[in-house]
Parts: C-alpha cells; sequence; structure tokens
C-alpha cells in the first residue's frame, strides 16, 4: 500500500490488507450426526408436548404465551436440522458403512 504523507492521517499509512483467516465450525465435524440425532429428539419432544398440550387443554385455560413459547422452541430445534441435519445424517450413514 502506497502511503502519501502529505494528505493521509498516520492510521491510514498502515497496511490494511491482512491474510484471511479461514472460516472453521464451531462444532468438530465429527459431532454432526450426534447432534443432529439429539436436536432432532428435543424437537419431537417439545412438538409432542405442544399437541398434548392442545389437546388435553380446553380453550378457557389455554394460553397464548405457553403456545407461541413451545412453538418456537420446537421450531428452532427443528430448523437447525436444516443446517446440521443434512450434514450430520450423511455423516451417520458414511459411518455405518
Amino acid at each position: 500500500m502506497v502511503c502519501n504523507r502529505k494528505f493521509s492521517l498516520g492510521f491510514l499509512c498502515k497496511n490494511i490488507f491482512l491474510a484471511p483467516k479461514p472460516i472453521t465450525s464451531p462444532v468438530p465435524e465429527a459431532w454432526y450426526p450426534t447432534l443432529s440425532v439429539v436436536m432432532l429428539a428435543i424437537g419431537l419432544v417439545v412438538t409432542a408436548s405442544f399437541f398434548i398440550y392442545e389437546a388435553t387443554s380446553s380453550t378457557r385455560n389455554r394460553s397464548l404465551t405457553k403456545e407461541l413459547t413451545t412453538g418456537a422452541v420446537a421450531s428452532v430445534f427443528l430448523a437447525n436440522l436444516l443446517a446440521v441435519g443434512r450434514i450430520g445424517f450423511v455423516g451417520l450413514q458414511l459411518s455405518m458403512r
């Protein structure tokens, strides 16, 4: 980088082009199958509890906040399967061969 001392400030003269750092997963790839199965199990349990709550409670006793919270938690765990589960189940299938 060329630094023109007449028009630049001191901090602009420093080299701002650093080598890029590689992007790595925060979780080891070996954990993908286990994480996908655990998240699927948690999501299905929360979904089942949501359906049981809806079936057993009367319309007068239902709480909108409980329904929204339970549905949101279930959807978070089941939606993460889109990111982790696809890779995880492929890894699980490969490890079973």
